[in-house]
């Protein structure tokens, strides 16, 4: 591990593509994430956004390119360790959880990338870890709860906990407001901008289809069309009228709001 953590990749793609039944689904995709990046990917449905998220997240293996996870590229280490370090929250995932398990767990579960807690041991230790990851997201209330019992945004805020359960080295989010109402969407953006502030060095990508779901917190973007990474880089360079024009094929205005953050709409 480099002195100078905030400069170090956590998760590195090289022109990483993924092929299936002769298709390509995502086309030499390059993105670095460091430790203190704060990433958003934007793009219409079906430009891979998703795709890449899964390789991120070690879900999916690369037809082709390279993938390095803290400097080691994959084929070289067991993933099996690893891949529950990199916490991947997604609408498809929370659906496969069973609503009657509690909110514990829930938490408790991401200790071995599992859906449910009979199929591994489990401590007293673990227990206390995974309320304490509920406690840090303001949920502890509900620790005995089941999940189908909460509403959206509880539950988002208990997918949030179990990210922390494994300390992990990076936070993935596909869609997250995607199952929310406005003032839930509202409440998740907010937290996880406070989520952002208060793990510093915990560098994460969120994957959505709208600019006004991108959290304050965000520092750098990158916009896929037809599998490919038409433009990334730092938000304020990457993130434009032009570019989102160009990115979703239709004219498209950016305005950036008093508080800071963004809307796009047709002129």
């Amino acid at each position: 591990m480099p002195n100078d953590i905030k400069n170090f990749p956590v998760l590195q793609t090289t022109d990483v593509s993924i092929v299936r039944d002769g298709r390509t689904i995502l086309d030499s995709a390059s993105l670095t994430v460091h430790s203190t990046d704060r990433w958003v990917i934007l793009g219409p449905n079906g430009s891979g956004k998703t795709t890449l998220l899964r390789v991120l997240a070690l879900y999916l293996h690369p037809s082709s390119g390279k993938f390095l996870v803290q400097g080691q590229e994959l084929g070289t280490f067991d993933i099996r360790p690893i891949r529950p370090r990199i916490a991947y929250m997604s609408a498809s995932l929370a659906a496969e959880i069973r609503p009657v398990l509690t909110a514990t767990q829930v938490v408790m579960s991401a200790k071995y990338g599992a859906l449910e807690t009979w199929w591994h041991s489990y401590t007293d230790e673990d227990r206390h870890n995974a309320i304490e990851c509920l406690t840090r997201l303001d949920v502890a209330w509900c620790a005995e709860r089941e999940l189908g019992s909460l509403s959206s945004g509880e539950q988002q805020r208990v997918l949030l906990a179990r990210a922390l359960m494994t300390n992990p080295i990076a936070l993935l989010l596909d869609e997250p407001t995607a199952r929310l109402d406005l003032g839930g969407r509202e409440n998740l953006i907010q937290l996880l901008h406070s989520f952002s502030n208060n793990n510093p060095l915990l560098p994460s990508v969120v994957v959505t289809h709208h600019v006004d779901e991108i959290p304050l917190s965000t520092t750098h973007c990158a916009l896929m069309r037809d599998g490919k990474i038409v433009a990334a880089g730092p938000l304020r360079e990457t993130l434009s009228s032009e570019s989102l024009t160009a990115c979703f094929g239709t004219t498209l205005t950016l305005e950036q709001r008093a508080n800071g953050r963004y809307s796009a709409y047709a002129p």
